[in-house]
């Protein structure tokens, strides 16, 4: 397909159909997204009542309940527990319909969204397609400064159709516009809110206490249009950023479900009677950002250098405990169907970390310090590997400690050297759009590839499966071999739970079952 074809829309109603169906975008039906998750458990039957309190390993005064703005996970919960978003994603990751009723497209381009008859917001207004343009648009709006705004960009028009009805147009076809609807930020508000403190959503949970860095608390949404959803009464998400007091605070009962467990943690938790730990096998990361406005980090010898110093193994077996895989500096993870296997595996050598280094002249004087916080999984650990390591070949690697609160907003992205953590994202083109794209706002590194931009941009509308997957692994290569970021491993998901919070599954996008364990679990007293 050239791009001639692309920009006129050119693709065949069964091409779409049959690049949907590969993608396994054909799903749909509400309330049946954990079917199968349920069946396996076998009893106790779902009931209602009950009050939890869930810790989560972020919270700060930066917590917000705007779609626009959220870029932690605690927010993603929030946006789960009181919006809903017109499509949701399953265990397999298959795009499944929430507020949408249908979508379909006949070019991939313009898609026709059905809306769901009887939802209402928590304030009783009924939902409409001005609402949805409304969720969606905003998004494009650069004074709002959304955090989806380079996701958002590729929607050229959003109007109401019918009394039910919203036709999207793409600035080019994209086979995964019912996996990118489903990203939290893309949940719906009312048209026209400017004021989100209230979180007047037709999501399971209405807002009853929001304290940023403090507490939010919800209480069940007796309207929901869900039929027998939610089940708890009460549901506080409270942030506590310390690994042990996390941990500390699920034994002694005082909170019910927590995040990002520690591996070193999981025997504790596991042999206490009345708790398990839950694994989600995920394309988590937490990346080494060497930012490219800094002549050092910027310097490609450096970053050469910089990846051949990670003992990937190592952090694998000695950091995560084994509950990892080990990873390539590229974000797509092994077992994904797009991973491009053929990219020779990056091996921890000296010989070549110290090569580049003196290409760099980065020996001998003290390095920028590399922030690290507990907050990204493994960070602090794996700074301290490379400072060891670095000593060996005369690398003077510090680092620079910091506590959970208030690391995404002081320093992420702020430095010449630090780490992120990035959760999984729902397909390939939303990670890349999000993380590599020149002009995504989180775009680590401060990268800039027009060649990987293009790849980008074509693969969207690639309806050749066998074409597609060579284009992301291109991707893959470009960003291995030229990007600015090192990841050393994908971390397995680890949350842990008092046994009688039942209902919980794994959805590989993030902590939680994706974050929307709210809607899912009960307490079995």
């Amino acid at each position: 397909m050239n791009d001639a074809q692309i920009k006129n829309g050119g693709i065949s109603r069964r091409d779409m159909m049959r690049l949907l169906a590969a993608g396994g975008m054909l799903a749909a039906g509400a309330g049946g997204l954990f079917a199968g998750a349920k069946s396996a458990i076998a009893a106790p039957a779902p009931k209602k009542g009950g009050a939890i309190r869930v810790a989560y390993d972020a919270g700060s005064s930066a917590d917000t309940m705007d779609p626009a703005k959220g870029s932690a996970g605690s927010d993603y919960i929030r946006f789960f527990m009181f919006y809903s978003g017109l499509t949701q994603l399953d265990q397999s990751l298959t795009p499944q319909m929430n507020l949408a009723e249908a979508l379909d497209t006949s070019d991939g381009r313009v898609w026709i969204i059905k809306l769901r008859k009887g939802a209402t917001f928590h304030d009783g207004k009924a939902l409409t397609p001005a609402d949805v343009v409304y969720s969606l648009m905003r998004h494009k709006d650069p004074a709002i400064g959304s955090k989806v705004k380079t996701l958002a960009d590729q929607f050229t028009d959003i109007k109401a159709s019918g009394p039910n009805e919203v036709t999207l147009t793409l600035a080019s076809a994209n086979a995964d516009l019912p996996v990118i609807l489903a990203t939290p930020q893309f949940v719906i508000v009312k048209n026209g809110t400017t004021d989100f403190s209230s979180g007047i959503g037709t999501g399971p949970y209405k807002v009853k206490t929001f304290k940023p860095g403090v507490t939010t608390i919800g209480v069940r949404n007796e309207n929901y249009w869900k039929p027998g959803l939610p089940y708890l009464d009460q549901i506080e998400l409270i942030g506590i950023g310390d690994n042990a007091a996390r941990v500390n605070a699920l034994l002694a009962g005082d909170v019910h479900l927590i995040n990002s467990v520690d591996p070193r943690s999981t025997q504790r938790i596991a042999s206490t009677p009345g708790y398990a730990v839950l694994e989600t096998k995920s394309g988590l990361y937490s990346d080494l950002i060497m930012r490219h406005d800094n002549p050092l980090s910027g310097n490609a010898d450096f970053v050469e250098g910089m990846k051949y110093m990670f003992d990937r193994e190592q952090i694998r077996t000695a950091v995560f405990r084994g509950y990892a895989v080990i990873g390539n500096d590229q974000p797509i993870p092994p077992g994904h169907r797009y991973f491009n296997a053929s990219v020779p595996q990056r091996q921890v050598d000296l010989d070549k970390a110290k090569y580049y280094f003196k290409k760099a002249n980065a020996i001998g004087p003290a390095l920028p310090p590399i922030y690290a916080t507990p907050d990204a999984n493994g960070s602090i650990e794996m700074a301290e590997l490379l400072q060891q390591t670095g000593a060996k070949i005369g690398v003077n690697v510090t680092i620079n400690r910091v506590p959970a609160d208030g690391y995404w907003s002081n320093h992420w992205m702020k430095h010449p050297l630090g780490f992120g953590s990035v959760n999984p994202r729902s397909s390939a083109d939303v990670l890349f759009t999000q993380f590599f794209k020149s002009d995504a706002p989180w775009n680590e590194s401060g990268w800039n590839n027009p060649k990987f931009d293009q790849l980008l941009v074509a693969a969207r509308s690639e309806t050749d499966e066998t074409k597609r997957k060579q284009m992301y692994g291109d991707m893959q290569q470009i960003v291995a071999t030229q990007g600015s970021i090192g990841i050393p491993a994908f971390i397995s998901i680890l949350d842990a739970n008092d046994k009688r919070l039942q209902g919980l599954g794994s959805i590989p996008t993030g902590a939680m079952m994706g974050f929307s364990f709210a809607e899912h679990v009960w307490w079995n007293a």
